[in-house]
């Protein structure tokens, strides 16, 4: 496994006690997403397919679906409605999804960020991840604060 260390990077690893097409499917159907990010979310998990994320009413991310690999990997373009530093299909989202003990190993990159942006992706993404891994190992987080203020 090559690492990569550039400035336009985020790498994030977490590791959720449940089998990989359980978590697969957190990013494929849309009420299961909703639960973890986002106030309204509309997908079309197939290739080209586009999805949108509305996490709070204004900052909404949107892009396509590149590659699915079921139950193992989901690669889309990421970006932002009304930003001009990360607009749509700006970068690029990697989850990888590796079996491991008795769950799957979740490994997020995320590729192609201007590095004045990388600070407040981790931000992003280390929110997101445990609320996913407490939803999908059927921990209730809540609402997501998030959901209701403005981040950019």
């Amino acid at each position: 496994m090559t690492s990569i260390s550039s400035s336009d990077t985020i790498k994030k690893e977490i590791f959720i006690e449940c089998r990989p097409e359980t978590l697969f499917s957190f990013f494929t159907d849309p009420d299961k997403l909703v639960r973890w990010m986002g106030r309204h979310v509309l997908l079309d998990p197939s290739i080209g397919g586009k999805y949108r994320i509305d996490v709070n009413g204004s900052d909404i991310a949107m892009g396509e679906y590149k590659e699915i690999v079921p139950n193992e990997k989901i690669v889309m373009t990421w970006g932002w409605e009304k930003s001009k530093v990360v607009p749509p299909g700006s970068s690029t989202v990697e989850f990888s999804l590796t079996p491991k003990d008795n769950g799957t190993l979740l490994v997020l990159t995320h590729y192609d960020l201007p590095a004045a942006e990388v600070a407040s992706h981790v931000q992003g993404w280390t929110h997101y991840m445990p609320r996913l891994q407490s939803i999908v190992q059927g921990q209730d987080p809540g609402a997501d604060p998030w959901s209701e203020q403005a981040m950019h």
